[in-house]
């Protein structure tokens, strides 16, 4: 149950750990891996974490895991619950009540074989800054993101069946559960979905080394800047992550949404669309996954163009129906009455077929990959 404001805490609670002074490798003022390196970063925006504060008397801070232009994140201990969480310390000033709003939904839905692999929101609280109020995110705490894992596996490639035959169709389920309860993630992507971590154990480490090896910071008068800690590779099974843009409603929506090379036919053109973006959006991922590149490029001169976007759309999947292009009036610009192509801009030679180079060898398994693809592209 997401709370507004944690005040009530069992008696009985974990104690708490000690960080004992220790040496510590300074960080030099010209570092690149940490927030201050961010567009217009001001200090007066984040909350200044310190390794072992206790917030709410309850979750006490192990370590940092990261950090973006909106919030940091912390590995943190509950005590009450005797159970390690992620702890996201948002920025002054941003209020997450939207993310808030769709956990609580998720939370509160029927059982699904589904529910289980997306991450929720799971409290939430308002602390009072030296600068002003910051919100806080509990969640369960996750290893690394498909991407990270991707950039650790030999050629950037990921197994088979880690892949193919467990993490995607792990992600479909996600999306049956989420979609049934008419919330629509609209943003799957490999930095969105991460693994579980099944032993607690592995966190535990990283808690004894933060206290026997802490890790390098940058101490000013007011506040440290600390060094992220990674979360070592795990092959937990996949959690879908990161709804502060999804969408709820049964009806319809319109708006721009995803990452510029993942937009889906409908929101190049202005159209309505609904749940189908997120499977999309999979196949998307799932091309990237597997061929190591994108699907489709989208640019001209190294600046996204719906224009590019849409020929090579054409080029893999064929003219689209005419009840397609009737939906929009911008298809005008790129198809003429009878739904001819009619840009200048010429249809690129290629094919699935020609792209595909995972599976050349296997023929069986080439032809179910491209058999899944061409059930998305459409």
């Amino acid at each position: 149950m997401i709370s507004p404001k944690s005040t009530m805490f069992a008696l009985r609670q974990l104690p708490r750990a000690h960080f004992p002074p220790r040496e510590y490798l300074p960080i030099s003022h010209s570092s690149r891996q940490i927030e201050e390196t961010l567009p217009l970063y001001g200090p007066e925006n984040y909350y200044p974490v310190y390794t072992g504060e206790v917030f709410v008397s309850r979750y006490q801070v192990v370590c940092k895991l990261g950090y973006g232009t909106s919030s940091t994140a912390w590995l943190c201990r509950d005590l009450e619950k005797q159970r390690f969480i992620t702890l996201k310390v948002c920025v002054q000033g941003r209020a997450p009540d939207h993310e808030i709003k769709i956990s609580r939904h998720l939370n509160n839905a029927a059982d699904h074989a589904g529910k289980s692999r997306v991450r929720l929101v799971l409290d939430s609280f308002e602390i009072i800054g030296p600068h002003g109020k910051h919100t806080f995110l509990v969640y369960q705490p996750l290893g690394m993101t498909f991407t990270e894992l991707r950039d650790l596996l030999p050629d950037n490639i990921f197994p088979e069946d880690l892949l193919i035959q467990r993490g995607i169709q792990l992600v479909l389920i996600s999306l049956v559960f989420i979609h049934e309860n008419n919330v629509i993630h609209t943003d799957i992507s490999p930095n969105n979905i991460l693994h579980a971590i099944d032993n607690d154990s592995l966190l535990s480490r990283i808690e004894d080394d933060e206290t026997t090896r802490p890790v390098a910071r940058k101490v000013l008068p007011d506040h440290t800047i600390y060094f992220s800690r990674p979360m070592p590779p795990c092959t937990g099974l996949p959690v879908l992550s990161d709804f502060g843009e999804a969408r709820v409603g049964s009806n319809k929506h319109r708006g721009d949404i995803m990452p510029g090379v993942y937009r889906a036919p409908e929101v190049i053109l202005g159209m309505e669309w609904d749940s189908s973006v997120d499977v999309w959006s999979t196949g998307m991922m799932t091309w990237d996954l597997v061929e190591n590149s994108h699907l489709f490029f989208a640019k001209r001169d190294h600046v996204l163009s719906d224009e590019q976007h849409l020929a090579e759309m054409v080029s893999l999947m064929g003219p689209p129906p005419p009840e397609f292009l009737k939906r929009s009036e911008r298809c005008d610009q790129f198809r003429d009455a009878n739904g001819t192509w009619k840009s200048s801009l010429p249809i690129p030679k290629q094919s699935l077929e020609t792209r595909a180079q995972r599976f050349t060898n296997t023929t069986k398994d080439n032809t179910l990959f491209l058999n899944f693809m061409r059930r998305i592209l459409r």
